[in-house]
């Protein structure tokens, strides 16, 4: 095999890498997905076997992660990525450690929803806020997955937007959730297994936020942490 030949071949065995590295995530992503939309589901219904589930299966995200990691750490040894392919690798170690931080949310939601099931409480009316908030994140989980398949800029900017709504849906819930509570205190345990689930899920909007973040920076090279957000959709949009 010529020098051509050998260059070309490793060129595309490195290509092959990092589809795979991109797949990965993919994967982990949408077993995330399935972590919070089960979690929520338990939560609604009270139902404490597919909380058990989803407890259960936060150790298949865990292991992803790790998978994960470790085959960037080879990348990074054997390839010594440069450019647009070493913010590949940058950013896909910072993703699916957000996923992995997602996931845990997911399991205290499902942990929570065990402990309503153990007290007998069924999911109290004055809980519904809950279910928008919880659809919320769950669409901000997606959008943001979706930007990173397609490498879609405005889709991530969107979606480091729609943080700012969640975070105002999440206060307007804790401030019912705490008047519910003074209203009756006999309630007091079982509402705050549902603020703490709502603590949960504003979280997961945190880490849907920063990898929308990742995924500008993986496309156009800037780091947007900490800038205003306006400011930073003018000069990446314009």
């Amino acid at each position: 095999m010529d020098s051509n030949n050998t260059s070309q071949h490793i060129s595309q065995k490195f290509d092959e890498e990092m589809e795979n590295l991109r797949n990965q995530v993919l994967k982990m992503g949408g077993l995330v997905e399935q972590q919070i939309s089960g979690a929520i589901q338990a939560l609604l219904e009270t139902n404490a076997p597919n909380a058990e589930k989803i407890i259960l299966n936060d150790h298949k995200v865990n292991s992803l992660e790790v998978a994960i990691d470790e085959a960037c750490a080879q990348i990074l040894a054997r390839r010594q990525p440069a450019a647009s392919d070493l913010r590949m690798v940058v950013a896909v170690i910072k993703t699916i450690t957000d996923l992995e931080r997602i996931g845990d949310e997911a399991e205290k939601i499902a942990k929570m929803a065990l402990n309503l099931a153990e007290d007998d409480a069924g999911f109290n009316s004055r809980y519904a806020g809950i279910r928008h908030l919880g659809d919320q994140v769950k669409r901000m989980v997606h959008d943001v997955l979706d930007a990173y398949a397609r490498l879609d800029v405005d889709a991530a900017l969107k979606v480091v937007r729609d943080d700012d709504e969640t975070d105002k849906e999440y206060q307007s819930l804790i401030r019912l959730l705490i008047t519910y509570m003074m209203e009756d205190p006999r309630r007091i345990s079982e509402v705050l297994d549902v603020i703490w689930a709502a603590r949960a899920l504003e979280r997961i909007g945190d880490h849907a936020k920063n990898i929308g973040e990742y995924v500008i920076y993986l496309v156009k090279g800037k780091d947007i942490r900490h800038l205003d957000i306006d400011k930073v959709e003018k000069d990446i949009l314009s």
